[in-house]
């Protein structure tokens, strides 16, 4: 056999179109730090003009940890619950509190409470940014989960207008 064959079948390879290089590879929109720091700033002080001492987590889209805050008082266990509150919102791609609603004993999808590392509390929010989901935040400390909802969401407010442009 020819050497020639394999350079030739490696230059042809090489000169591939560039759609084909484009279709075997994709880009991912990600959260900043300081967008993330700013998710969870915003939603501590939210939770503070409640009255309420509590942990933040902001994760990325692949669910791990950007930013951790914890309020002097809050809870030694609320820090890990903000992250698994968080890690659940992008991991099934909803809010925690409409999560703990859908999977209620009995419903068809209640199975997945008993997947380690979920946890089915409302303060667990996905953060979108045009149309895709690149992070998630969660609170916990407050008395409801409502409440660490309505936290989460003030911190994804606080972004909100940097994600519209494409952030």
């Amino acid at each position: 056999m020819s050497r020639t064959f394999p350079l030739a079948a490696l230059a042809m390879a090489l000169a591939a179109p560039l759609p084909a290089l484009a279709q075997s590879t994709f880009t991912v929109r990600q959260l900043t730090p300081e967008a993330a720091l700013k998710v969870a700033q915003a939603a501590l002080e939210q939770c503070r003009k409640g009255g309420y001492q509590v942990a933040v987590a902001v994760v990325d889209r692949g669910g791990v940890a950007q930013v951790v805050l914890r309020d002097r008082f809050a809870g030694a266990h609320t820090p890990e619950s903000a992250k698994g509150k968080a890690w659940t919102a992008i991991s099934f791609r909803g809010d925690t509190v409409g999560l703990a609603k859908a999977t209620q004993s009995g419903e068809p999808s209640s199975g997945i409470r008993h997947i380690p590392g979920v946890v089915m509390v409302g303060g667990g929010v996905p953060i979108e940014a045009a149309g895709t989901i690149v992070g998630a935040v969660g609170v916990s400390g407050t008395p409801s989960g409502e409440a660490d909802d309505g936290c989460a969401r003030a911190g994804v407010k606080a972004i909100a207008d940097d994600l519209q442009l494409g952030g």
